[in-house]
């Protein structure tokens, strides 16, 4: 299911047949250094991800990481999307873009769209965003789509300290919620 289209990409949901994608992003150095190795080493193992992590969170929550599509070449460029941790009262964004696609503009053009997207149809009244602290294009990133640094939180109880960012949603959007 498509979420969101921008000028360059399509947001949709991730299905059985992302799983080589999936393997390939989650094994890249950049996300196993900024987000952590998650064991992903065969296609079942990517199937099995995507249900857990993403399916069970579109059919619980209406929302979730979904899979970045470049129009031109329908090849998958990254993921991105919304998750809602324990630890935090609101959804947080996230995004991770292939080695091959980064500084390309394609992760802002997307998550500014999604941004959007919470505010107008999921109804979200704040976003969070978080990363390490020595992952200065995320931190980057995350200023550029107008979130506020807040605190240093360990966000997923890990032991390991994140910079966590958030915005509200701006003042002249009205809420009209998902569900």
């Amino acid at each position: 299911m498509t979420i969101l289209e921008t000028p360059r990409t399509i947001l949709r949901e991730a299905n059985h047949d992302d799983a080589p994608f999936i393997l390939q992003l989650l094994n890249e150095p950049g996300w196993i250094r900024f987000i952590g190795d998650r064991n992903i080493h065969d296609l079942q193992a990517a199937r099995d991800y995507i249900d857990l992590r993403f399916r069970e969170n579109y059919e619980k929550l209406g929302f979730g990481m979904c899979v970045a599509v470049e129009k031109d070449t329908q090849s998958p460029i990254g993921l991105i999307g919304f998750v809602k941790r324990d630890t935090l009262d609101a959804p947080d964004i996230g995004y991770a873009v292939t080695e091959a696609h980064q500084g390309k503009g394609y992760a802002y053009e997307v998550c500014s769209a999604l941004l959007d997207h919470g505010w107008n149809v999921y109804g979200f009244d704040k976003v969070y965003g978080y990363c390490l602290p020595d992952n200065g294009p995320s931190i980057h990133m995350l200023e550029k789509l107008g979130l506020t640094f807040l605190r240093d939180q360990d966000v997923n109880l890990s032991g390991e300290m994140c910079r966590l960012y958030m915005a509200t949603r701006p003042s002249a959007q009205k809420k009209t919620p998902h569900r």
